[in-house]
C-alpha cells in the first residue's frame, strides 16, 4: 500500500480532534455534577458564577465549553422547538401605508391565495398580480410613501420598488431574530438555539430546552415590537423613591406585603447595609453566594432576616452617583421579584407617576457571567403615554465607525421626525434618550446637544456586532412585522429521558450483535480488526459532529446505527474478494492486497450514491431528517476511511512481518455459506417479471381505493400525544372526543402496543394566528376525556404536565402550520425525484452505458413503489402508525441510497468479468456475477436488518416507522438487484451486441 504515512498522519490528526472536541463535553459534565451536589438554587448561581471564567485550557469560559460540547436535540432532552414565520404580507401593507387601491388590495389578496400552492416568495406574487390588475401603472406610485421616503421615489422603477420591498421585508426579518433573541433570553432558556432557516424568507427556527411552559412562550414569541424614543430621569432624581419604596415594604408585615414571598427573595449580605452605604454588586453577588453555599440554618435565618429589612435591595443594587438612566442592577434570576415590587400598588404610591422603570435588552459589559442587567428609569412626557418619537420617522440607520474608529450606529429621519428630534434632544441635554424596542432598552446614549436636520450619531461602548443590531433595529422602525408559529413541537423531558435511554440500549445491542456477527463470519482476528474499525468509525464520527456542532437525535442515533451497518458492507466486499483470491491457490499477502484492490471501485461507488442521498436528505429536509443525513454522511466517509485504509495499514503491518499467514476468512460456520451457488438467476426473469407487475399492479390500486395515512407534515394540523394510566383503545378516544372540534377532523391511533398510548391529530383552527388556540384544544382535550373517566387528573394544568403521568397527560404535542406542510410536500416530491435522477446520471458516468443506469432507476422506481404500497394496504391494519410524514420520506431516499449500493457492487462484478472475458455468453456472464456477489449481498443485507431490527423493537415509537420502512427496503432492494437491474440492464445491453461488451469492458 502507497502513503501509508499520509494515512498514518490523518488518523494521529482525527483522532487529536475528536479527543479535543469530545473533551468540552467532559469538562461541562464536571462543573454541572458539582453544581448538582450543590442542590438546585446554589448549584445554578454557581454555573452563574463561573459561566464566563476560564475552566479549561485557560482559553475557554463554561459557556465556551457548553457551546462546544456535542448537544442533544430536544427528542433527547425534552423542550420546545418552533419554527416562527414573519408576516410579509403585513410588511408590505405596512410600506404601502395600508393603501385601499383596488387593484393593490386585489393583487395582495391574490397574492396570498397562490402562496398557499406555490413555490415564489409573496413578492414576487404580489408584483406578477399587480403588473396583471394595473396594467400601465408602475409600484412606485403604491410604495412612494413616508415608510419609504428615501428609498422610493415616484420615479423609482418597478425592479427598483422590488429591491427596496426585499430590503425591507429583511430588516423585518432581522430585527425579529433579535427580539426573538431577547425574549429568549430573558426568559431564562438555558443553550438555546436560535437561527434565520435558509432558503426560507421569514422563517426563525427557535429551540428551547428544558422548557415547561410552551403555552407561555407561545404568547412570548408572537406579536410585534415597535421602537420607540423616550425622554429619562436621572438616576438621583429616582434612587431616593427606591429607598422610600424599600422602606415601605419592609415596614409591612411578611405574611400582608404584596412583595415576592419568602421562599422566592434572594438573600444579599451586603445589600442589607442598603439606603446609605451601598457596596459593589460584584461584593454582593459574592456575599449571596457565600450565604447560600454555608446551607446551614443560621445563614438562611439571617438570608431571611436580610430580606425582611430590604425586600427591594436584598435583590436590587441601586446605582450611587450620577449614571444617566441607570436607577439600579439586579441579577437576571431575581427580576422577577424585582418586578413584583416596583410595579406593585405600593409603588405607584411611591413613585412619581410619569416613572417607567424598564430593563436593558443585553446585560451589562462589566459582568464576566453575562447574567446582571440594568434598569432604566424612563420618563412618560405625553398625555397618551405613548413616546413623544417612534421608529417610524426612521428612513435609514448605518452601523459604521466614528473618526476614532469606534463602532458606532448613524441614523437618518425624514422631515417630521427631524423637527422632533431637534426638539427632544435641545429638551434633553446631559440626559439620556432611551432607545426601546419590545419594551426593553437596547441603548441609551448620552445627548451632548441638540440634534438637527434629522442626521445622528449613536455612540458608546459597542462591539461591531452591537451596531449591526442595533441599525437593524432602527431600520425595522415602528413596522409591525408580527411573528406566527408555523410549527411546532414539545417534549417533556421524562419523554426525552426516555428516547435517551431508548437509544442508548438499542445502540449497544445494535453494537454488540454487528461485532459478534463479524466474528462469526470471518473468524477473530479479521472479524475483531473489522470491529476495530467500527470502533474508530464511532469515535471519529462523534468527534467531526462535535466540531461541527452538530445535534444528536433520535433520528440521528439511528444514522449513526444506519452508517454503522453500512460501513460492514466495506468488510465484508473486501474479506468476500479476498477470500475468493484464496480459492485460487495464491498466497494470504496477495489476496488480502488483490482483496482490497478489486473492492475498491465497489466501495467507492456505494458509499458515494449513498452520500449522494444524504446531501439530497440535507438540502430539502428539516429539523430531525437534517440531523439524520449529517450524521449519516460523516458516518459514511468515516468507514469509508477506516475500512479501506486504516485496516489495510494494520494488514500490511502484520504480514510484513510474517504474521497472519494462516487466515482463512472463514468459520466452521461461514466456511461453506453459499459457495459454489449456481443458481440460474437470469432464467427467471419472466416469472419474477410477473411477480413483481402482479405485486405493483396491487399497490397502484391501494393508492387509489385506500390512499395513505398522511400525517400533519403533509396536511397540517396539531398532534397530542397522550399518556393513559389505564389501556384505552383509540375507538374509546374517536367516539368521546366526537363534535368536540366542530366540523373540524380529527383522529386517534394508538402509539405501541401497551394500549397507553394514544396519539390525537386535528386540523382544529390551524389557519389561526391565535397564541390561545392550543390552550383551547388542550382544554377540551381534557374537558372532554375526564368527563368520560379516561383521565382523572385534578386540573387541566397537570394534564398539561408531561411529567405528571399519574391520570393520563399530554406528554408531547406538534403542530405544522399550512404553509409549511406545502413546503414539506414539494421537498419530498423534489427530493425523491431529484435523488432517482442523481443515481442514474451517476451510474451513466461511473458505468459508461445507459444499460446500467436504466436497470438501476427502474429496479429503484420498484423498491420505492413496493415500500410506498406495503404503507398504503396495511395502515390502520397493523398495531403501529404508517403514516407518511418526513422522518418516512427520509426513510425512502436512505432506501434509494442503500439499494443502489447492491446494484452498483453487481453491476461493479459484471463490469469485471465482461473485461476478463469478453468472448463469453453475456447471458451466463451475467448468472455468474449474481452467484458470485450473492454471499456479499445476503450478508451486507443480513448485518443492516440486525441493526434495523434492534431499532425495532429497542429504538422507540418515533423512528419505528422509520425502520419499518428501512426494512421493506432492503428486503425488497436485495430482490430487485437480482430480478429487475440485472435482466433490466441484459436486454438493454442486448444479446448481439459484443462491440457494446467490448466498450463497457474498456470503461
Amino acid at each position: 500500500m502507497q502513503n501509508k504515512g499520509i494515512v498514518k498522519f490523518i488518523t494521529l490528526l482525527l483522532v487529536l480532534v475528536c479527543i479535543f472536541y469530545l473533551s468540552f463535553s467532559f469538562v461541562t459534565r464536571h462543573y454541572e455534577n458539582k453544581a448538582a451536589a450543590m442542590g438546585e438554587e446554589a448549584g445554578q448561581e454557581y454555573l452563574d458564577s463561573i459561566m464566563n471564567e476560564k475552566v479549561y485550557l485557560g482559553i475557554y469560559s463554561l459557556k465556551q465549553c457548553r457551546e462546544m460540547e456535542i448537544g442533544l436535540g430536544l427528542d433527547l432532552k425534552g423542550g420546545m422547538n418552533v419554527v416562527l414565520e414573519v408576516s410579509v404580507p403585513d410588511v408590505i401593507s405596512v410600506l404601502a401605508d395600508h393603501k385601499t387601491d383596488p387593484a393593490f388590495v386585489k393583487s395582495m389578496n391574490e397574492a396570498k391565495q397562490e402562496e398557499e400552492t406555490s413555490q415564489d416568495d409573496f413578492i414576487s406574487l404580489f408584483v406578477k398580480s399587480y403588473h396583471k390588475n394595473a396594467p400601465g401603472h408602475r409600484l412606485a406610485e403604491i410604495f412612494a410613501t413616508q415608510q419609504m421616503k428615501g428609498k422610493v421615489s415616484t420615479q423609482s422603477t418597478d425592479a427598483e420598488v422590488e429591491r427596496a420591498l426585499r430590503a425591507e421585508v429583511q430588516s423585518a426579518v432581522d430585527n425579529s431574530f433579535n427580539v426573538v433573541r431577547n425574549r429568549i433570553d430573558k426568559f431564562g432558556v438555558v443553550q438555546p438555539n436560535i437561527q434565520k432557516l435558509e432558503g426560507q424568507t421569514g422563517r426563525i427556527m427557535v429551540e428551547m430546552p428544558g422548557i415547561k411552559e410552551p403555552e407561555r412562550v407561545r404568547k412570548l414569541l408572537q406579536g410585534s415590537a415597535n421602537l420607540e424614543f423616550w425622554e429619562t430621569y436621572n438616576s438621583q432624581e429616582i434612587v431616593p423613591s427606591l429607598a422610600q419604596l424599600n422602606q415601605r415594604f419592609a415596614a409591612l408585615d411578611s405574611t400582608s406585603a404584596t412583595a415576592a414571598p419568602a421562599d422566592t427573595a434572594k438573600a444579599d449580605t451586603t445589600a442589607a447595609k442598603a439606603g446609605a452605604d451601598k457596596g459593589s454588586l460584584a461584593a454582593a453577588l459574592a456575599a449571596k453566594g457565600t450565604a447560600k453555599k454555608a446551607g446551614s440554618k443560621a445563614a438562611d435565618a439571617q438570608a431571611e432576616q436580610i430580606r425582611r429589612q430590604n425586600p427591594l435591595f436584598s435583590v436590587f443594587q441601586p446605582m450611587q452617583g450620577n449614571a444617566l438612566s441607570v436607577v439600579g442592577y439586579a441579577v437576571a434570576r431575581d427580576t422577577a421579584d424585582v418586578n413584583k415590587i416596583i410595579y406593585s400598588d405600593i409603588a405607584r404610591q411611591v413613585l412619581p407617576s410619569d416613572l417607567k422603570l424598564v430593563w436593558s435588552a443585553k446585560p451589562v459589559d462589566f459582568d464576566k457571567t453575562g447574567t446582571i442587567y440594568e434598569l432604566h428609569a424612563i420618563k412618560v412626557t405625553e398625555p397618551s403615554g405613548r413616546a413623544p418619537l417612534e421608529g417610524n420617522v426612521i428612513t435609514t440607520a448605518r452601523d459604521g465607525f466614528t473618526q476614532m474608529g469606534q463602532p458606532c450606529v448613524t441614523m437618518q429621519m425624514n422631515s417630521d421626525g427631524a423637527r422632533r428630534w431637534a426638539q427632544l434632544t435641545k429638551a434633553n441635554i446631559n440626559r439620556a434618550i432611551a432607545i426601546v424596542l419590545d419594551n426593553s432598552v437596547y441603548s441609551a446614549p448620552r445627548v451632548n446637544g441638540e440634534i438637527s436636520g434629522g442626521n445622528s450619531e449613536i455612540t458608546g461602548n459597542f462591539t461591531i456586532e452591537e451596531t449591526k443590531d442595533l441599525a437593524n433595529t432602527l431600520n425595522s422602525g415602528k413596522m409591525p412585522a408580527p411573528t406566527r408559529i408555523v410549527q411546532e413541537e414539545v417534549v417533556g423531558p421524562s419523554l426525552g429521558m426516555e428516547s435517551i435511554q431508548q437509544g442508548f440500549v438499542s445502540f449497544i445491542i445494535a453494537f454488540v450483535l454487528l461485532m459478534i456477527y463479524l466474528i462469526i463470519l470471518y473468524n477473530v482476528i479479521p472479524g475483531m480488526l473489522a470491529n476495530l474499525a467500527l470502533l474508530f468509525n464511532l469515535f471519529f464520527t462523534l468527534g467531526i459532529m462535535t466540531s461541527f456542532q452538530s445535534v444528536l437525535t433520535m433520528p440521528g442515533i439511528a444514522g449513526l446505527l444506519l452508517s454503522l451497518g453500512m460501513a460492514v458492507d466495506a468488510n465484508v466486499l473486501i474479506y468476500e474478494r479476498a477470500k475468493e483470491e484464496l480459492e485460487t491457490g495464491i498466497g494470504v499477502k496477495e489476496a488480502i492486497n488483490r482483496g482490497y484492490t478489486n473492492a475498491f471501485s465497489a466501495i467507492f461507488d456505494s458509499n458515494l450514491t449513498s452520500i449522494i442521498t444524504g446531501v439530497i436528505l440535507f438540502v430539502f429536509g428539516t429539523g430531525p431528517i437534517r440531523g439524520f443525513a449529517t450524521t449519516m454522511i460523516i458516518g459514511l466517509c468515516c468507514s469509508f476511511f477506516t475500512a479501506v485504509y486504516m485496516t489495510r495499514i494494520v494488514y500490511d503491518h502484520q504480514l510484513k512481518r510474517d504474521k497472519w499467514l494462516n487466515l482463512t476468512f472463514t468459520t466452521a460456520i461461514s466456511r461453506n455459506m453459499m459457495k459454489d451457488t449456481k443458481i440460474n438467476f437470469m432464467g427467471k426473469y419472466k416469472s419474477s417479471f410477473a411477480i413483481w407487475g402482479i405485486v405493483a399492479l396491487v399497490f397502484i390500486g391501494s393508492f387509489v381505493v385506500r390512499g395513505f395515512s398522511r400525517s400533519i407534515d403533509f396536511t397540517g394540523g396539531r398532534n397530542y400525544v397522550l399518556q393513559f394510566e389505564k389501556p384505552v383503545s383509540p375507538e374509546q378516544v374517536r367516539e368521546v372526543l366526537q363534535g368536540a372540534f366542530g366540523e373540524s377532523t380529527f383522529s386517534a391511533i394508538a402509539l405501541g402496543t401497551d394500549g397507553h398510548t394514544i396519539r390525537i391529530s386535528t386540523n382544529y383552527k390551524i389557519e389561526s394566528n391565535d397564541p390561545n388556540v392550543d390552550s383551547e384544544i388542550e382544554n377540551i382535550l381534557y374537558k372532554e376525556l375526564s368527563a368520560d373517566g379516561l383521565v382523572t387528573q385534578k386540573s387541566v394544568e397537570a394534564f398539561k404536565n408531561p411529567d405528571i403521568r399519574e391520570g393520563g397527560s399530554i406528554i408531547s404535542s406538534s403542530k405544522v402550520g399550512p404553509a409549511i406542510a406545502k413546503d414539506i410536500t414539494y421537498g419530498a416530491i423534489v427530493s425523491v425525484v431529484i435523488a432517482i435522477i442523481a443515481i442514474f446520471l451517476y451510474i451513466l458516468l461511473r458505468f459508461r452505458n445507459v444499460a446500467f443506469s436504466l436497470g438501476s432507476t427502474v429496479a429503484l422506481a420498484f423498491d420505492t413503489l413496493f415500500v410506498l404500497g406495503v404503507y398504503s394496504l396495511l395502515w390502520g391494519m397493523v398495531p403501529m402508525s404508517l403514516e407518511i410524514d418526513q422522518t418516512f420520506i427520509g426513510a425512502i431516499l436512505t432506501v434509494i441510497g442503500y439499494s443502489i449500493n447492491d446494484k452498483v457492487v453487481v453491476f461493479d462484478r459484471i463490469r469485471e468479468n465482461m473485461h476478463l472475458y469478453s468472448k463469453r455468453n453475456l447471458w451466463d456472464l451475467f448468472n455468474d456475477s449474481l452467484n458470485q456477489t450473492l454471499a456479499r449481498t445476503i450478508n451486507t443485507g443480513s448485518s443492516t436488518l440486525l441493526v434495523l431490527l434492534v431499532i425495532i423493537f429497542f429504538g422507540g415509537e418515533s423512528i419505528r416507522s422509520f425502520s419499518l420502512a428501512m426494512i421493506l427496503g432492503i428486503v425488497f432492494g436485495t430482490f430487485s438487484s437480482i430480478f429487475i437491474a440485472a435482466p433490466v440492464a441484459y436486454f438493454t445491453i442486448g444479446k448481439g451486441r459484443r462491440n457494446a461488451d467490448k466498450e463497457i469492458a474498456k470503461a
